[in-house]
């Protein structure tokens, strides 16, 4: 298994926008090796807020097919020259190899 996780800091009260966002219906659910998208919220009480969008995929060839697909690829270039929304303070992707799992299994049915 690979994990992508993006990383985004927004001004206070704006997390909800990043929710929407990515809980949206879209195209990454028909992308084969796709596994599943969460969507986290650190919890905290005010100030900045920090989003975690975490996708699973199968494999990392299947992330790669993802990034070199010209549906995703269409996407960046609807926003290519936009300027990002004055919300989003910070932004960055880490990838990751899943190398051990415990607990939640999914079940094959």
């Amino acid at each position: 298994m690979f994990v992508q996780i993006k990383t985004i800091l927004v001004t206070e009260g704006h997390a909800d926008r990043i929710v929407d966002r990515f809980t949206s219906q879209g195209i990454i659910e028909q992308q084969p090796g796709f596994i599943d998208l969460s969507v986290l919220k650190k919890r905290q009480r005010k100030g900045n807020e920090e989003v975690l969008v975490m996708i699973r995929w199968e494999s990392e060839e299947a992330w790669k097919a993802w990034e070199k697909s010209e549906a995703h690829l269409a996407g960046h270039r609807a926003n290519r020259g936009k300027p990002a929304p004055s919300y989003i303070l910070e932004s960055r992707q880490d990838v990751f190899y899943v190398l051990g799992q415990k607990g939640y299994v999914e079940s094959s049915t």
